[in-house]
């Protein structure tokens, strides 16, 4: 019995013996091409708990990245989520924001082939404008908002529905047409920050910023060759024959002045933009930049000169514009343009006289002439009225400016040609500091041609005696 014992304990032992050799042998074993091989045969003599051990033990050999990896994964500075479990058993991950699943084609179908593409996108209100893009907004309320008709508006966007548009993307749906022009208008009409934009219509900042500058360049590329050009021949005859039933003076084809845009203090060349005259009446640093426009009797732009720096005088930034250069080619031979004391008197450019101790007869001109003018001082007044951004300092970039500017212009043009009011209460007044040129007469001919003109009102009674 104590042999049999001791016989037993014998090949426990070593049995014992030969899984530890085993063991050994394999976890000296390399990774190589019968690696497999030689791993299921030794797993034959182990117990279950050392075939789980040895296991682990050689997937580590096989692996020795997939720790590293783990650790990193670990320490990647991702936001604290929280997993939801679904129904199907798949897992959605809340950031907090509305996960909202794009797809091209209404709600997904089982057997579709590929992952469908997720996306964060933040939940914001578009009350406000589902309230104003509803049919049942009174006229009087959305013109209010506006500045214009709901008629007006549907043919702006439909003007500009091929160049503004865009398609839905898997990501998500494109803003509507009908909205991108929306938050444009209401920009340059309330004159709002971008924030309080991007509350109104449920957008980012940057995408309310990106699509103002979208559609302005749009109404620049588009509607600006169709509603804001020189009048050809016969429309100057129009024009000449509105203006001298007005104030009896004969070949005027327009009004032209210039007007100051404030704007912040740019970083580089700050003293081009200053603006001494405005600073000294208003004692506060003033910065701006300049709008020349020539207008017709009906206060429509016809041509226009946007972005020279506020410290240039109005005869500087004549001799900038294209309409200098018009009259250079003849173009405005034998027709007049009336300007303010700003300008010089030339060829084409009537203005009043400025020299002390006036005669009757040039007193009763420049009634004639300051009736022109205003014209186009009142036309000023409405833009500004119409878009309050032109009021107050722009957060704009200095080189967006002159194209945000030529898109007021373009729009004030629609909503004259169309006879669209604009409340009284926002109508203000224009003052722009005229500076007399250092040579005001520059022509003998118009120096002759006024004093004609003078004398002819004078004498036929066209002149009123508002003087006497």
């Amino acid at each position: 019995m104590n042999n049999i014992t001791m016989s037993n304990n014998n090949n426990n032992i070593s049995m014992q013996q030969k899984r530890r050799k085993v063991a050994k042998a394999e976890a000296s074993i390399g990774v190589g091409a019968d690696g497999d091989q030689a791993k299921t045969k030794s797993l034959f003599f182990l117990d279950e708990q050392e075939k789980s051990d040895l296991t682990r033990a050689t997937n580590s050999l096989s692996c020795p990245n997939e720790e590293h990896d783990d650790i990193r994964k670990r320490k990647s500075r991702v936001p604290k989520s929280t997993s939801v479990a679904s129904d199907n058993g798949t897992t959605t991950v809340d950031f907090g924001y509305d996960l909202n699943i794009a797809t091209t084609s209404g709600p997904a179908e089982k057997g579709n082939d590929g992952p469908q593409r997720r996306l964060w996108v933040k939940n914001r209100s578009q009350d406000w404008w589902d309230k104003y893009n509803s049919a049942d907004l009174p006229e009087d309320e959305f013109r209010k908002a506006f500045q214009m008709g709901k008629d007006t508006f549907e043919l702006i966007c439909n003007e500009l529905t091929a160049a503004v548009a865009k398609e839905n993307t898997m990501l998500r749906d494109a803003v509507p047409v009908r909205q991108r022009v929306a938050v444009c208008i209401w920009r340059l009409a309330s004159g709002e920050s971008l924030r309080l934009v991007s509350k109104r219509f449920g957008l980012g900042i940057s995408t309310c910023h990106k699509l103002v500058l979208e559609v302005c360049l749009a109404i620049k590329d588009v509607l600006m060759p169709k509603y804001l050009q020189w009048p050809n021949h016969e429309s100057m005859k129009a024009i000449s024959k509105e203006f001298e039933a007005v104030s009896g003076i004969p070949n005027v084809v327009g009004s032209v002045y210039t007007t100051h845009i404030p704007i912040i203090a740019p970083k580089v060349n700050v003293a081009a933009y200053f603006n001494k005259r405005h600073t000294d009446r208003k004692q506060k640093t003033s910065y701006s930049v300049t709008v020349q426009g020539v207008v017709d009797p009906n206060g429509v732009f016809t041509d226009v000169c946007i972005g020279w720096p506020g410290s240039m005088s109005d005869d500087q930034i004549l001799e900038k514009s294209a309409l200098y250069q018009r009259a250079n080619g003849g173009l405005l031979k034998g027709v007049w343009i009336v300007g303010g004391t700003g300008y010089p008197l030339m060829d084409w450019v009537l203005v009043p006289y400025n020299q002390p101790h006036l005669t009757w007869t040039q007193h009763a001109f420049n009634e004639k002439i300051v009736e022109v003018q205003k014209v186009s001082k009142d036309a000023f007044a409405r833009l500004k009225g119409r878009w309050s951004c032109l009021q107050k300092r722009t957060e704009m970039k200095l080189q967006d400016l002159p194209v945000v500017l030529g898109a007021c212009c373009v729009l004030h043009n629609i909503c004259e040609m169309r006879n669209e009011e604009i409340e009284p209460e926002l109508v203000i007044e224009v003052v722009d500091d005229e500076m007399v040129p250092d040579i005001a007469l520059r022509s003998e001919y118009a120096m002759k041609a006024r004093d004609t003109m003078a004398h002819n009102l004078l004498h036929h009674n066209h002149a009123g005696t508002s003087f006497l």
